[in-house]
């Protein structure tokens, strides 16, 4: 196999300018310090809990009333353990869902949890446990409610801010609110003031990121865990608002050039693509995905196997975008024993893949003058698991195309993986013993900048 070393960033690039107007403005979009404090916490669990486990629907029918909450107890802390062991970092609790019934003390509506049998505030209690745990804690406020007879007026806006200032000051800090634009077939027309919601978020919280409807997490375009093969940061600022408008449309004020992209589009972050565009946005993706078929127990009583959720793990943390991870507690208020064990044993093969490094090296700005490749010589035979490649997001997005060799004791190398982008963490499954590795950037955007370049049995 010809290696064809000199074909690289420093060199062709590929095909592609390493440096010019474009590129320029490729590289000023960078995260802000809550999107790459984000990067590395990568992996968190949503909990679906509320009216729907009560009924054993996914979705309301808007017919309920408080007396169909018949929970008598849950186990927030047994939540939280049973998540912690997966080797997430956070939690999203469901303060709402579509069918308007609240988890929380609330003064804005009767029809919350404390008249109900249960009598406790559940985003309360899950907030402590997660402060016991030393976990982060998050929010989802469905904007669309089904009970709310104000609901469709300018009135409800008042009435979906007062519910926010509700949750954003009185239960600490929050990483992460989760806004989605779910609405049923039969939903009023109605438009949401996003940009006073979005407002009051950041002011309240202003080190939260808001994610899928919101100008800081996007969704992947999918909820079967499943992420691009060039999953980029750096996108159409159209994007921040296409989980808002009516599908398909494409009436949103916006002076891009073509048509505006989708969050289920192959491609989001190609130079062609964002050539198009005029205004661009640091918008890394979200895997949203259940451990069960669906969001609220039982969730069709089908659970996810470990070598799923560990290929979705991959797939997602190891490829640039953010896990979310739905658990869903039972309506005896614990996470059921099937669904524990998968959660401690996918944390045992995530905490696999970090265990034992061969080596790991921070590089920055590689040179031009002599890191057109980089070799890496073992101290001994080591029997590899992963490869891991981690860019430094702060300085942006770079690499789009790269090569992975890898030697064993014949002397000659191999390709063992050929990638695109890298991004927040790139993770790359290896087997066999070898002992030396090369990583040929082919084709950057500007000079590649490493956080980590690892390798571990």
């Amino acid at each position: 196999m010809k290696l064809r070393l000199d074909e690289n960033w420093t060199t062709n690039n590929n095909g592609y300018p390493l440096f010019d107007e474009n590129v320029e403005k490729y590289l000023g979009v960078l995260p802000t310090p809550a999107q790459a404090e984000k990067a590395d916490k990568p992996f968190y669990c949503f909990i679906h809990y509320g009216m729907n486990t009560a009924t054993g629907r996914e979705w309301g029918n808007a017919a309920e009333k408080v007396d169909d909450f018949d929970v008598k107890k849950f186990k927030p802390k047994q939540w939280i353990k049973a998540i912690k062991a997966s080797g997430a970092t956070g939690v999203i609790l469901t303060a709402k869902h579509h069918d308007g019934f609240c988890m929380w003390a609330t003064g804005t509506t009767d029809f919350n949890v404390m008249n109900s049998a249960l009598n406790q505030d559940v985003v309360w209690a899950v907030k402590e446990a997660c402060e016991n745990e030393n976990m982060d804690f998050g929010i989802y406020l469905s904007p669309w409610d089904m009970h709310e007879k104000t609901y469709a007026t300018e009135q409800y806006n008042d009435f979906f801010c007062r519910q926010l200032t509700e949750l954003l000051t009185k239960y600490g800090d929050i990483f992460e609110v989760w806004f989605d634009g779910a609405k049923g077939a039969d939903a009023k027309a109605f438009h949401y003031d996003w940009e006073r919601y979005y407002k009051l978020v950041k002011t309240l919280q202003p080190n939260t990121n808001i994610a899928i409807c919101g100008p800081d997490i996007r969704w992947v375009g999918n909820e079967q865990g499943k992420a691009r093969r060039s999953e980029y940061c750096v996108v159409p600022e159209y994007l921040t608002v296409a989980e808002t408008v009516e599908k398909n449309s494409q009436s949103a004020e916006d002076k891009s050039v073509g048509a505006m992209p989708k969050s289920s589009d192959e491609d989001l972050g190609s130079r062609e693509l964002l050539s198009k565009h005029e205004y661009l946005k640091w918008y890394p993706a979200e895997v949203d995905v259940s451990i069960r078929k669906g969001w609220f127990y039982p969730g069709h009583g089908q659970v996810k196997s470990v070598k799923k959720l560990f290929n979705i793990y991959l797939n997602s943390v190891g490829n640039n975008s953010f896990l979310l991870l739905n658990v869903p507690p039972s309506k005896r208020g614990v996470i059921v024993r099937k669904d524990k064990l998968r959660l401690k044993k996918l944390g045992e093969r995530i905490n696999s893949i970090y265990a034992n490094p061969v080596l790991s090296q921070n590089f920055d700005e590689l040179k031009k003058e002599t890191d057109g490749y980089v070799e890496f010589n073992f101290d001994s035979e080591k029997a590899l698991k992963y490869a891991i490649l981690r860019e430094d997001i702060t300085k942006g997005q770079r690499i789009e195309k790269f090569d992975l060799y890898l030697m064993k004791n014949t002397e000659k190398y191999k390709r063992a993986y050929s990638g695109t982008v890298v991004g927040m963490r790139k993770i790359i499954p290896v087997k066999g013993k070898y002992v030396a590795a090369l990583l040929v950037v082919r084709r950057s955007r500007g000079t590649p900048c490493f956080k980590e370049i690892g390798f571990y049995e």
